[in-house]
């Protein structure tokens, strides 16, 4: 079966270019641009993983990762933060957020792929 992911990220060039990547790499790709419908595109779709931004605007994808944990249906889905956060302490405090995977941007296509495969 086809792993379907939600992309989130409000960039128009980066959600084009990951989601062109995933859908080349055979991942079935749902890119949301609206903070506001993460969450219920995500219950919506029920994707194998969650492509998150953490500079969203009106929404931090921080507190977006922190409500997905703590509702039952999204609890279990895996979440990969991209983001231009590299600052010591963002990967720490993104991953307690609940984060599995952390890049920081700009990303290359190889670790990108890689996080993506490590975690469907």
């Amino acid at each position: 079966m086809t792993k379907r992911i939600l992309v989130v990220e409000d960039n128009d060039l980066n959600r084009k270019l990951f989601c062109d990547v995933l859908r080349a790499n055979g991942f079935e790709v749902e890119p949301v641009a609206d903070g506001d419908k993460v969450l219920q595109t995500a219950r919506d779709t029920s994707p194998d993983l969650i492509i998150m931004d953490i500079q969203l605007g009106g929404v931090s994808g921080v507190d977006l990762i922190e409500a997905a944990k703590r509702d039952r249906r999204l609890s279990a889905i895996p979440v990969l933060a991209v983001t231009a956060f590299a600052a010591k302490g963002d990967e720490e405090r993104i991953r307690a957020a609940g984060a599995e995977g952390y890049l920081s941007k700009p990303v290359s296509i190889g670790p990108f792929m890689n996080a993506v495969k490590a975690l469907v």
